[in-house]
């Protein structure tokens, strides 16, 4: 690529063409303050004006996040005109967004107020004119408070670019202006897929996940059986809300903490998900054998799985029966584990700690509504260890309890990351075809954070193709192949999220502003750390496929009987129905 010579408050630098001013200071050491830019190919509104500088020649100044670099340019950053612009910038937005810091639920991740200090803002300098405010608590997954929204537009790009479903846009003009569901209104009387990726990049708190650490609160009150389970993709990001490094596996001292909140059982959702593997591959032979309908659809997704119900209901047939990993688990829990243990299953809370934000959307479905009783994000679990005066540098690393439903094998390990169910079901199911253990253990070639993959798998002369995707954006393709019957393969699996779990709604906030430059995109460096984590995890495991888990044999030889026994279809699957019938206009 092209390099061109600028000059950043009068040093001289040699950046790459086609960078925007703000890509070029970051790259040549500068931190240019910016509200509405999150991702260089996402969003750039240039909305907040947060970004100002100055250009030489240019009349006024310019936005940096969306000028261009050229041959020569001059830009001056800390010009006293610049810096009092930016400043006068934060504080019109300031002076529009709803107070009490303090009880917010963004506090001490508020891009807003870091900018603010950045910039030297002074509160109180220009008086609002806000709108009536919009407080949507309707939806199970997520909450919108208009009244701290700075209309900087990174949801609606979000949305936009992540999923391609728009849910998100600008209503009303001047300072009647939000950003809503379309005629404003709730998430819960919307097609929102309550994936959470626009709470992820909202740099305020008007996009938040729904708490429920009261409900377990309650519960503990009550002198309930309190018994939690994490997703594999927590570990890879918990540690990260205690100041981290991005891609540092907070396996042990999570378990230690959750032990100290005194929980009455810490589990792993990866059994859940080695149980998964057993019923869904069990499906996908069965189909394959039995003629059934193909290509099978993967659901261990919720936001996926709403998705499909809203927009895609016709391929309903295609979709798994299974439930999520953290739904079998909470059945098994409040059947087999309360048998085991001669307790009431009305006396045990299930607590699912999940990456994901549409988990709690799936724990209210009729269909699985006494399976889970609460879901907690892992920022959510961040504020309990923290509340409990916990000191996360000072945990020991502790194991998952081993009680009945303890073990659990490196496949399970692998449902946090785009490809990973995929490659857990194959393993299984290569065994189940072929009577023999693949001998590489991985099949690589569904790993990688690419939007879309795919191979061909052969497994004792059967060659199964499939094919890996996350992010409805990239899903629709593979989708319309399957509506129009022109798809080519056996196994799909779809996952919400862009990159899976590890990057879910409910994951820990990355401020781009403050990390240090990457020449990758952001959203894949902070992606594949945290994915490193979990392949790390499954190669450490001694077990590595679901259908070798001890625990798991035990299961189905004193409870289920079989993968896809009559038992097995009452608490392990479930149905789903459309949804396009209460949106018609969508």
């Amino acid at each position: 690529m092209a390099l061109v010579n600028i000059k950043i408050d009068g040093k001289p630098f040699q950046v790459e063409s086609g960078l925007t001013i703000l890509e070029a200071a970051r790259k040549c050491g500068f931190v240019i303050p910016y509200l509405c830019n999150f991702k260089k190919d996402e969003c750039s509104l240039a909305s907040c004006r947060v970004c100002l500088v100055e250009v030489k020649g240019a009349r006024g100044l310019v936005a940096s996040c969306v000028y261009p670099v050229s041959e020569g340019m001059e830009i001056s950053i800390s010009s006293e005109k610049a810096t009092s612009a930016r400043r006068a910038s934060v504080e019109l937005l300031l002076s529009n967004h709803q107070k009490n810091c303090l009880q917010c639920s963004k506090n001490n991740h508020c891009e807003l107020l870091e900018v603010a200090k950045m910039v030297g803002a002074r509160d109180g300098m220009y008086e609002g004119a806000m709108s009536p405010a919009t407080l949507d608590t309707l939806a199970p997954g997520l909450t919108r408070n208009t009244a701290k929204c700075i209309l900087c537009g990174r949801c609606v790009a979000r949305c936009n670019k992540a999923q391609g479903i728009s849910i998100l846009g600008f209503e009303n003009r001047g300072f009647k202006t939000i950003v809503s569901p379309i005629q404003n209104r709730s998430f819960a009387t919307s097609p929102c897929i309550q994936c959470g990726q626009c709470v992820n990049v909202c740099p305020t708190g008007a996009l938040m996940e729904h708490s429920e650490i009261d409900k377990v609160d309650e519960a503990f009150r009550q002198g309930k059986y309190v018994i939690v389970q994490t997703a594999p993709a927590v570990r890879a990001a918990i540690a990260e809300e205690f100041g981290e490094p991005i891609g540092t596996s907070g396996t042990g001292k999570m378990v230690a903490a959750l032990h100290r909140l005194g929980f009455y059982r810490v589990f792993d959702t990866n059994f859940g998900a080695d149980l998964t593997i057993m019923e869904e591959a069990n499906e996908l032979i069965e189909r394959i054998k039995n003629k059934g309908v193909l290509p099978q659809l993967t659901s261990c997704s919720p936001g996926w799985v709403n998705y499909l119900e809203y927009y895609y209901p016709e391929l309903i047939p295609n979709l798994s029966t299974c439930k999520s990993p953290h739904m079998m688990m909470g059945a098994i829990i409040k059947t087999y584990f309360a048998k085991k243990h001669n307790i009431d299953p009305k006396d045990i809370f299930n607590v699912s700690i999940m990456p994901c934000v549409a988990k709690k959307y799936e724990r209210s479905r009729q269909e699985m509504i006494s399976d889970v009783d609460a879901v907690l994000t892992t920022r959510e679990l961040a504020k309990l260890i923290k509340r409990a005066g916990i000191v996360w540098s000072k945990l020991p690393d502790e194991e998952f309890d081993q009680d009945l439903l303890g073990e659990y094998s490196g496949a399970g390990a692998l449902f946090g990351v785009t490809g990973g169910v995929m490659e857990a079901a194959l393993r299984t199911a290569y065994y189940w075809l072929s009577g023999k253990e693949y001998d590489k253990i991985g099949f690589k070639e569904v790993r990688g954070l690419e939007g879309v993959k795919e191979a061909d798998i052969n497994i004792d002369g059967t060659v199964v193709k499939v094919a890996v995707t996350s992010g409805m954006r990239n899903a629709k393709p593979l989708l319309e192949q399957v509506k129009n019957g022109t798809s080519p393969y056996m196994f799909i699996e779809v996952m919400g999220c862009p990159g899976g779990c590890i990057n879910g709604g409910g994951q820990p906030y990355v401020k781009p502003l403050l990390l240090p430059n990457e020449d990758d995109d952001i959203l894949d460096t902070y992606c594949a750390k945290r994915a490193s984590v979990l392949y790390s995890e499954d190669e450490r495991q001694v077990v590595r496929q679901s259908h070798n888990n001890k625990d798991i044999k035990k299961l189905y030889e004193d409870f289920l009987g079989k993968p896809g026994s009559h038992l097995a279809e009452e608490l392990l699957h479930t149905s789903y129905n459309s949804k396009r019938e209460k949106y018609p206009n969508k």
